[in-house]
């Protein structure tokens, strides 16, 4: 296939059905541009005789969103800027690279305060030895943008009412996993560091407890909070 003959509409299998026209050679020094005009040899095609790369059909179309208007526009809390740089360097779209930088560059400083209810159980014949027993739910309190940002889709809104801009601040926002090394994680690979933290323990009272209270989670409760900076 040469640009002379080039199809004006391409039947595109990457992962997902795409049906493009020129689009696929806007970046002149780009792999795809090299491959639509014949540059690259023949191109694989499926079952249906529609041109095949094996790549991620879902980051696929922000390929195309930029290459057909030259910026690069992300929904908000998306959280595959790793996977689509890598895609980038794959088809060599120097632009696309140096806007995901910008990007990167761009998030404001902010905090995020994480904080976590738990309870202990005293160990057997009363040994002074207190083992972790549950942690119930992580908390979230900052601006609601940036945990957008970092948490994605794990972050769990439905305690927060206010539909407002995601320029304000929420103290109501929990994780939906109650895996606190999780929630660091995330923290840590979107370029958080800890600032502060602080934590506090209670004995449960003796008074007679709910039906279906657990004696022992009730016997020992905890409360921890930390403070991450970006």
């Amino acid at each position: 296939m040469t640009s002379e003959n080039f199809t004006p509409l391409v039947e595109l299998n990457a992962g997902a059905l795409f049906s493009i026209t020129k689009t696929l050679r806007a970046d002149e020094d780009s792999l795809l541009a090299e491959i639509f005009t014949g540059s690259a040899g023949d191109i694989e095609k499926d079952a249906k005789g529609r041109y095949f790369l094996d790549r991620d059909g879902v980051l696929f179309r922000y390929i195309l969103d930029y290459l057909r208007d030259g910026t690069l526009t992300l929904p908000e809390g998306f959280r595959e800027n790793d996977r689509l740089r890598r895609e980038a360097e794959h088809f060599r779209l120097a632009g696309l690279l140096k806007c995901l930088q910008g990007l990167a560059e761009a998030r404001p400083a902010g905090c995020i305060t994480v904080g976590y209810r738990g309870s202990f159980q005293f160990g057997k014949d009363g040994l002074a030895d207190v083992k972790f027993r549950k942690l119930s739910r992580i908390l979230v309190c900052g601006r609601v943008a940036l945990c957008r940002d970092v948490f994605g889709d794990t972050l769990n809104e439905s305690r927060d009412p206010d539909h407002g801009g995601p320029d304000r601040y929420t103290s109501r926002f929990f994780l939906k996993h109650c895996f606190i090394e999780q929630a660091f994680d995330m923290l840590q690979e979107q370029g958080f560091r800890l600032a502060g933290s602080c934590g506090s323990g209670t004995a449960g009272a003796a008074t007679e407890l709910k039906p279906g209270v657990d004696v022992e989670e009730n016997r020992w409760n905890h409360y921890n909070e930390f403070t991450i900076l970006y």
